[in-house]
């Protein structure tokens, strides 16, 4: 009789922390990185979130933590769509299926969630800067750890990337680059040959050539020192390919295939024990590796829902209304087909701004910058100046990278540049990095600047129609993430008189003044204040900037108490309300004036409309603010 041997205890189970990766042989690497792979595609089945980029750099992961002595080695992510098999193997393992959810783990890398995110990121291209500055705090203490920053191809398209290997280079800092070719294919494929000439070029053989060049120069003197230096890299340059980041002062090694741990593991550890630096390395990764349906996925599976391992058929959620993105792509598109002076700029999110459509309409008009905000809107601004009209979609969080531009070359010059911001307020589980707080507030105070926010997809639709007409100077429409309330749309939008809001209602004890996509919960909380005998007014400001004082004069005059509501932060358009109301001296003599804001911290990922229940600007909330400023005897009467 055979007996069979018991299963073998997965190599994953073994692992808790990266310490425990270094007792595993190296030929047991590959199964782990495959159980990996597994345990990831699982997890985010469950939860959604990105999980092309993460697949990808599985084997890298493994090999990262297998040969740097993490945290103590400082292992930072740039953006953090690649972080999920590093949150995996750093302890969190058992939290990963809370992945994006309130209370679970960020989709991003996080310093107060664990000491192996020794960087915070969600944002693109932060981790060279990021770790030059640790490289250098480590020198200036006499320490010896390593720094490496793993970069993606697509973030190598902003400019503070470029910014801070110019500055790494010229500070000859001891930094390990490594650029993770995803997408780009900027460079021949890998394969044995790139990654034998790899291993030859960061040991200690060319190494120690390198060196002996420089240190010539205390003997024969600088120019010598240059032609030696330049001799032994050009020589290189014949079989791994001089490139730009050389001319940055970094060593560069490869391509070498970044799914090949017999590759990796050795380049991997010269870079470690020669100590030599700025060095990058470039790595060959496939977005979706290992996971069929993200392989053949055009967009690689880069964000999904909850979906179905086996098919990879994602869950959608039933949607009653259109999408506020796609209600700003079709009008745009809309409106281009009667004025071909329309132009769509994008910075990297085509489909995220849903600016694809308009591609596809108008691709001669269609712009991706790639993740270069700066850039977008100084080049919106170049093109306002012959006679376009620029629309700049970009994410509300997205747009402050490029507030020095907003301000000095849009706004100073009065440039007509039209400013799409999506994912205004709160974004569920893209969390505080993602969530549009700001925008009103940066926005409204700048001289000449319009600023509105729709109410709902029929209101986007007349804004777009507004900014289209609008030539007097810059202009921008917010609107959130999600789906609208389900209003009648109109075939086309109207252009709204600038400056003037709307009364949906009629009230005369209460009013409340709507900025934005909380007008829904307004018209419902002025249902139950009725009910408790408070005639309320509800009216939709529209316009933050200019504001409509008469609609606010009234407001305050006519009525005890006036609430202003918006999914904004402090100093958005309930600032821009109290400070009119302010200096009219309207605050002596007027309504009890209750601001509704966003809560004055960063919002960790939740459901939206828990953080909106959180917030206090649902329907119940705004109820509760009514009866706090009436005072007790409001609250008895409703009683």
């Amino acid at each position: 009789m055979t007996v069979k041997s018991p299963p073998a205890t997965p190599l994953l189970d073994r692992v808790n922390v990266p310490a425990d990766l270094k007792r595993l042989s190296e030929s047991e690497l590959p199964q782990l990185a495959a159980e990996l792979r597994a345990e990831m595609i699982d997890a985010v089945s469950q939860t959604g979130g990105h999980l092309g980029a993460g697949l990808g750099v599985v084997e890298l992961t493994v090999a990262l933590h297998y040969v740097f002595d993490t945290p103590s080695d400082r292992l930072i992510w740039d953006v953090g769509h690649q972080a999920y098999p590093h949150k995996i193997l750093t302890g969190r393992r058992d939290r990963i299926r809370t992945l994006r959810q309130e209370h679970g783990l960020s989709g991003f890398t996080k310093r107060d969630e664990s000491p192996y995110d020794p960087f915070g990121a969600a944002h693109s291209s932060t981790s060279i800067s990021a770790g030059l500055g640790m490289a250098v705090g480590r020198d200036l203490k006499g320490a010896k750890n390593n720094v490496i920053a793993v970069i993606g191809d697509g973030a190598m398209s902003a400019g503070m990337a470029y910014e801070a290997l110019n500055n790494a280079g010229a500070l000859d800092a001891r930094l390990i680059v490594i650029l993770n070719d995803n997408d780009m294919s900027i460079a021949p494929p890998s394969g044995a040959m790139s990654a034998y000439l790899a291993r030859l070029a960061s040991g200690r053989t060319y190494q120690g050539f390198r060196d002996f060049g420089k240190k010539l120069t205390s003997y024969l003197g600088k120019s010598v020192d240059r032609a030696i230096t330049r001799a032994v890299e050009h020589a290189r340059g014949y079989v791994t390919g001089g490139t730009l980041f050389e001319e940055l002062g970094f060593f560069h090694i490869g391509p070498i295939d970044g799914h090949n741990l017999e590759h990796l593991i050795p380049v991997l550890k010269n870079v470690r024990d020669n100590g030599a630096g700025p060095i990058l390395i470039h790595v060959v990764t496939q977005k979706g590796k290992g996971y069929a349906p993200a392989e053949a996925a055009s967009d690689k599976y880069h964000g999904v829902n909850k979906f179905d391992v086996i098919t990879g058929a994602q869950a959608k959620a039933p949607a009653n209304a259109p999408a506020y993105t796609r209600v700003f792509a079709e009008t745009l598109v809309q409106e281009a087909h009667d004025d071909d002076r329309i132009v769509a700029i994008t910075a990297a999110m085509p489909t995220g701004t849903g600016l694809d459509l308009f591609g596809e309409a108008f691709p001669a008009r269609t712009f991706d910058v790639g993740i270069a905000e700066q850039h977008a809107v100084t080049f919106a601004a170049g093109l306002a100046t012959e006679g376009f009209k620029p629309f700049c979609a970009i994410y509300s969080t997205f747009l402050q990278r490029a507030y020095d531009q907003v301000v000095h070359d849009v706004a100073l010059q009065n440039l007509p540049v039209r400013f799409a911001i999506d994912r205004a307020g709160y974004v569920g589980a893209d969390g505080a990095t993602h969530c549009g707080a700001f925008d009103v507030g940066y926005l409204a105070m700048l001289p000449g600047f319009t600023v509105m926010a729709a109410a709902d997809e029929a209101e986007l639709r007349h804004m777009i129609r507004t900014a289209v007409e609008h030539d007097a100077g810059p202009i921008a429409f917010r609107y959130p993430r999600g789906n609208g309330v389900g209003v009648d749309m109109p075939e086309r939008g109207a252009a709204l008189p600038i400056g003037k809001g709307r009364v949906l209602r009629e009230g005369t004890k209460v009013a409340l003044l709507s900025f934005g996509t909380r007008l829904a919960d307004c018209l419902a909380a002025a249902e139950e204040l009725d009910a408790a005998g408070l005639s309320t007014t509800v009216a939709d400001a529209r316009f933050a900037k200019p504001l409509d004082t008469d609609l606010v004069t009234r407001l305050a005059r006519e009525h005890e108490v006036l609430v202003t509501v918006e999914e904004g932060s402090i100093g958005g358009f309930g600032t821009q309300v109290l400070h009119f109301l302010a200096g009219a001296g309207l605050l002596e003599s007027g309504a009890r004036i209750r601001p509704l804001v966003l809560p004055d911290v960063f919002t960790d990922q939740a459901k939206p409309e828990r953080m909106v229940e959180i917030a206090g600007l649902d329907a119940p909330g705004i109820v509760r603010t009514v009866f706090s400023a009436l005072g007790t005897g409001a609250r008895a009467a409703r009683a």
